[in-house]
Formats: structure tokens, sequence, C-alpha cells
């Protein structure tokens, strides 16, 4: 445990390196290490930037020194670095300047965040009266299947999904289980432990009517859709919590989006899509520049929504 605190701390104190040196030092001197002073005051920087729990290992004379012991480590290679002329290296300016440009990013996303509206009580409870379906605790699940046999096949089902075609006829045309193919892939209601438990841990996070990322298995890839949940409603209170970061999460998506939309119009951009060739990814041969297959993409895209079955 000692050793995972150290660690943990010497993270956090490398994490926290811009608070650094500062040539208008605050508070009493702690220790110096040649001209570099450090003070109670970049102490008590060091201790906030620590996860709270962390702060405990180091209260009382024995843990403060253990401290002080971390903070002379981190300012004796900051020293020597700077030593070494380090800091004029070419390489770590590019890496400085990098972490300078996401340090402003985070904090102008941070300040634009800000100015959003919260989530309101009404919003919350609007949300959960239309959407009662989407909170429930599923006791049993009615579920349809296709099995294709490789990566390859279930990206190209998942392109025909998107583009609307029923998961019931897909199911009855390429799906390599008979049984289920001839019932269109229905595979019937399922309690908790009448299945294979890798498709249990997949199918029970399932909403209605949402499609499922492939589960492969040994007799293939199977792909998932839940047509019909039944099991007990959750109570507003208990989802509450849950639901407003989701529904603030949605929020700063969609300002986030906007910002950005509005920053394109502020700003002149241009992209010249004939060079995408030229560019080398990882060493590798120039991309082919190709349209990216729907399919390629779901993972990265919510779960597809199946289309309603067709009326027999």
């Amino acid at each position: 445990m000692k050793k995972y605190v150290v660690l943990l701390l010497s993270l956090a104190l490398l994490a926290s390196c811009s608070q650094g040196v500062d040539s208008k030092k605050q508070g009493d001197v702690v220790a110096k290490i040649d001209s570099e002073v450090i003070t109670t005051k970049d102490v008590e920087q060091e201790v906030t930037a620590l996860p709270e729990f962390a702060r405990e290992f180091f209260k009382g004379q024995e843990g403060m020194t253990k401290l002080v012991d971390e903070i002379v480590k981190k300012e004796l290679l900051y020293v020597e670095a700077k030593k070494r002329g380090l800091d004029k290296d070419e390489d770590f300016q590019k890496k400085f300047e990098e972490i300078k440009k996401n340090a402003l990013i985070t904090s102008l996303l941070e300040k634009e965040m800000k100015t959003l509206p919260q989530v309101t009580d009404k919003e919350i409870k609007d949300y959960y009266d239309a959407h009662k379906d989407e909170f429930v605790q599923p006791t049993s699940v009615r579920l349809s299947q296709i099995v294709v046999k490789s990566e390859d096949d279930a990206k190209k089902v998942y392109e025909r999904l998107q583009k609307g075609e029923p998961f019931n006829k897909l199911a009855a045309e390429v799906s390599i289980d008979k049984t289920s193919a001839k019932a269109s892939g229905d595979l019937g209601m399922f309690k908790r432990g009448e299945m294979n438990q890798d498709l249990e841990k997949v199918a029970f996070r399932l909403k209605k009517n949402q499609i499922s990322m492939p589960v492969p298995l040994k007799d293939g890839i199977h792909i998932l859709v839940a047509t019909d949940i039944k099991g007990t409603a959750l109570d507003f209170d208990k989802v509450k919590g849950g639901l407003s970061q989701q529904l603030m999460a949605k929020k700063q998506q969609d300002g986030l989006e906007q910002f950005i939309e509005g920053l394109k119009k502020k700003y002149k951009v241009e992209i010249n899509k004939d060079n995408f060739a030229k560019i080398k990814l990882g060493g590798a041969e120039p991309a082919v520049p190709t349209k990216p297959a729907a399919a390629e993409q779901a993972p990265d895209k919510a779960p597809v929504k199946a289309p309603e079955p067709e009326k027999k």
C-alpha cells in the first residue's frame, strides 16, 4: 500500500509540475535545492493536487517528511533537466507547445461549459415521464439474433441495418443459425440464467429495439436486438441523479457543437481532401482516399435502433 501511495503521489506531483518554481515565492522556506526554494505554500499546492484519500497518508510529522521528500525529488529532477538544457531541446519545445495547446483548449471548454444553463428538475421529470420504458429493471427479455461468420460480415449487416433494412428480414436472409433464421431471428423470451452468459451480459443491458454490438462466440458472431422487455419500473427518485448527469452531458455536447459551429463561421476553414492520400498513418503507406462504410463507424456511434418489424 505504501509503495502504491508513493507511486500515486509521484504521478500527481509530476502532473502538477506546472505549479513549479515561481519567482514570487509565498510562504516560509521548507527546503532548498541550489537556488530553487520550496515553501509551505508549494507543499500546500501539492497536497491540494492529490486525491483526498491519499492526503491521509501524509498527515503528521512522519507523513509530512515523506511528502516533502517526494517534492524534493521532483525539484532535483527539474534542476538537473534545466542544467542539461533539456528545456531548450527542440523535441521538448514541441511537446511543451502541444501540452500548452491542450491546456488552453481545456480552459476554453471549461469556461464555455460554465455558461450553459443547468438541467432543471422539470426537464429531468419530463424526460423520465416520456421515456419510462428506458427505466425498467429487466427480469426477462425477448431477443432476435443474426449470426454471421466474420467481422466483415457483421460490418456489412450493420451497414444494411443503418440503411433501414428490417432486422427480421436480414436475419431470415443472412443468419447462419438456421433455426432462428426460420423464425426471422426470433429466439423467444429469456429470464436471467437461461442463456449463454456472454449473450446474457449484453442482452440485459439493451433497451427496447436497441441492437447490440457484435458478440463473438464459438459458433459465430452474434448480433442481438431486444424486441420486448419485461420488468419492474424504477422509481423516479432512484434514477434522478444519473438521469440529471445524462441530460447535462447531452446539453454540454449540444452546446459544444453549437460553439464549434460558431467558430467555423468566425474563422476561415479550408480543407484540401486531395492531399489526404499523402498522409502516412503510423509509418504505413499513404492512406487511400475512400469513403468509410457506415458499418465501420458503428462502434463509435450510439447503438443502432432496430427498424420496426415488417408486418406479415
